[in-house]
């Protein structure tokens, strides 16, 4: 069997300016008018007939028989006419004149050919098949382009007013590209069941360079991350910050600027009293395209599995969700007159540690020492852990409870 291969020695480049006939009216022609259309190109055409889709791109319109006289000086003419008549009129005149030539869906009769554009701005991109597939040019064509920024015409006009001042730095442009091309991903991951991560937050998790991580991402959820994407643990546990929040900062820079895609795992819903607004505040300022990705917060789905409708009717008609921690792990205690009110349902995350304060504060503003209460450890995970008890019995309690934890104040407790 005998093996065929195309070999061309053809060079891409762009002309400003080009002089252009095109022949025809029809179908053809109208994709070729519509790719000159969207580039800017001014253009002429020559046609017996012609569809009205194309005299609304084109204004220089001749309604007559196409003849080489129609052919000026230094013209680039496209024939889309296809008619085969005509195809070999050219061929026969070229031989006399030099002029270039596209013989529509005939590589073999052109002197150059279309590439796959994208449309018309200060980074363009074409992709060409030297005429054997347009299908497949325009395909990668199109994920060429989805690598493009939406704010590459800023960028660009800033590097021509350095660059016509005579500043070039090649090594800062690939770092500055980096950053624009590089994609973070601030990913809610629910309570650590797998089964519970959103579609869109499995299938970042999947597809990343970079994964950072902490202590509260469940084994099961770690699991999930392919081999080949880099794991960089970014824990901070209670006594023991092994990074914090501006280490964490830099790291999701220093990948960025390597132009990786970058996914920040977060426990739960990343701003829900998470560092996920920090996060995405200190990366917007740096430039780097940013996507928050919802997840299930155990403010609301750990009490559903621990069989606790916090706005159960006759036992709650409202809710609220506090931290006992604030910035720079100070307490919080201004939301323990909510434990007054009737008919509602407190839940406290990270609570577990200022359980003893928590106490101190609820005794001094006289709430019942019989408040019902509950505490949640490790919800939706295989060790999930339910304890129900009292005010008063807290503290005791919270001794076979382990991190993560929330506490859930309300008489739902006892639904």
């Amino acid at each position: 069997m005998k093996s065929y291969s195309m070999k061309y020695n053809t060079i891409p480049i762009l002309l400003k300016e080009p002089n252009i006939l095109l022949i025809g009216g029809g179908a053809v022609a109208l994709q070729k008018a519509q790719v000159l259309h969207d580039n800017n190109i001014n253009f002429k055409i020559i046609t017996i007939d012609c569809l009205d889709e194309i005299r609304n791109l084109c204004q220089a319109i001749q309604i007559k028989a196409f003849s080489l006289q129609d052919i000026s000086k230094g013209c680039i003419v496209i024939d889309a006419s296809g008619n085969s008549n005509i195809a070999e009129l050219l061929m026969e005149h070229k031989k006399n004149y030099d002029f270039l030539l596209n013989v529509v869906d005939k590589p073999e009769l052109c002197d150059f050919y279309f590439m796959a554009l994208t449309k018309n701005s200060s980074l363009q991109i074409a992709v060409s098949s030297n005429g054997a597939s347009p299908t497949a040019a325009k395909y990668f064509r199109d994920k060429c382009e989805e690598l493009i920024p939406d704010n590459i015409d800023n960028y660009l006009q800033d590097k021509q007013k350095q660059r016509n001042k005579g500043i070039v730095d090649v090594h800062k442009s690939i770092e500055e590209i980096n950053k624009l091309t590089s994609k973070v991903y601030l990913v809610g991951c629910g309570l650590g069941d797998p089964n519970l991560l959103t579609l869109q937050a499995y299938k970042i998790i999947k597809s990343v360079d970079v994964v950072l991580y902490d202590n509260l991402i469940s084994p099961e959820i770690m699991e999930l991350v392919p081999q080949k994407c880099i794991r960089v643990y970014v824990g901070k546990k209670k006594g023991h910050h092994s990074k914090s929040q501006k280490d964490i900062h830099k790291s999701i820079l220093k990948y960025s600027c390597m132009g990786l895609s970058v996914a920040r795992l977060k426990s739960g819903d990343p701003f829900i009293f998470g560092r996920g607004a920090e996060e995405l505040e200190f990366l917007r300022k740096e430039g780097i395209k940013t996507k928050v990705i919802a997840g299930i917060s155990s403010a609301i789905s750990a009490a559903l599995l621990a069989d606790i409708p916090i706005t159960a009717r006759d036992y709650a008609s409202s809710f609220s969700v506090v931290s006992p921690h604030l910035k720079g792990d100070s307490l919080n205690l201004d939301w323990i007159e909510l434990l007054h009110k009737k008919n509602h349902t407190v839940v406290a995350l990270m609570g577990l540690s200022r359980i003893p304060e928590i106490l101190t504060e609820a005794k001094r503003q006289g709430i019942s020492p019989i408040k019902p209460c509950a505490i949640i450890s490790n919800a939706s995970r295989t060790n999930q852990k339910i304890i129900i008890t009292t005010l008063e019995k807290l503290k005791e309690a919270s001794k076979d409870a382990s991190r993560p934890s929330i506490l859930i104040f309300g008489e739902v407790v006892n639904f």
